[in-house]
């Protein structure tokens, strides 16, 4: 396998294997989207008490931000599917670049059918992800305040979230990704060392982050204030 294909192909092996790593360190040490489950579960728990539109409200923020990056996405896909059609002007930018590298065609289209599938997975990651807050907010409005609301009605709720969550940040992280993918045109080693750099920096963002620690102090404190209300 040439290094050419190897860089091409890195950004996109990169980012399946950080799906299934992440989960697998996440039993040996919580991470910060692990922690904000359990204020999702506190959340449910609270809306479960109310009847008021603050709670639409925050569902609304989320699925318009949704919304916004699996638009972002389609409009991404597009501009591939254009550049496609532009292979000879593209190589002809290439090499008046001076960039040191020689191109094929070949390796061009390659190159551009992996950007367009991480954007691809992007979206369907985004599109999944808002069509799962969009059965919480339906589950969520289904509560019936009449009546006191059950653990497992509760948990499966906060479970509907979650899914919305992972796959939303399976959205970022081809994001993420994707940016190594535009390093090949440069160099073949700079998109392998922009996914190494990118793994470092969501590895820190998740399991090291000033974010993990103020979202763990605050999982703390509500812990022992629910402890105290059950004494």
């Amino acid at each position: 396998m040439s290094t050419t294909l190897i860089s091409t192909l890195f950004p996109l092996i990169c980012y399946f294997a950080y799906n299934i790593i992440v989960p697998l360190v996440e039993r040996l040490r919580p991470s910060l989207s692990s922690i904000m489950n359990m204020q999702r579960r506190r959340w449910v728990g609270n809306a479960a008490l109310r009847e008021s539109p603050f709670d639409a409200i925050l569902s609304g923020n989320i699925m318009g931000s949704v919304s916004f990056l699996a638009s972002t996405a389609v409009l991404l896909i597009l501009a591939i599917f254009a550049v496609f059609g532009q292979v000879p002007a593209l190589m002809n930018t290439l090499n008046s670049l001076s960039l040191g590298r020689v191109y094929t065609t070949l390796d061009v289209q390659l190159h551009l059918a992996v950007m367009l599938t991480m954007f691809v997975l992007a979206f369907f990651a985004f599109t999944l992800s808002l069509r799962q807050f969009n059965h919480f907010c339906i589950m969520l409005g289904a509560l019936d305040h009449a009546s006191p609301i059950s653990e497992p009605e509760i948990e499966a709720i906060t479970a509907m979230n979650a899914l919305g969550a992972r796959n939303f940040n399976s959205g970022v992280r081809a994001y993420y990704f994707s940016v190594a993918t535009v390093a090949w045109f440069v160099s073949e080693w700079l998109p392998i060392a922009a996914c190494i750099v990118t793994i470092l920096i969501l590895a820190h963002r998740e399991f090291f982050s000033s974010a993990h620690r103020t979202a763990a102090s605050a999982a703390i404190i509500a812990a022992r204030r629910q402890q105290e209300k059950q004494r």
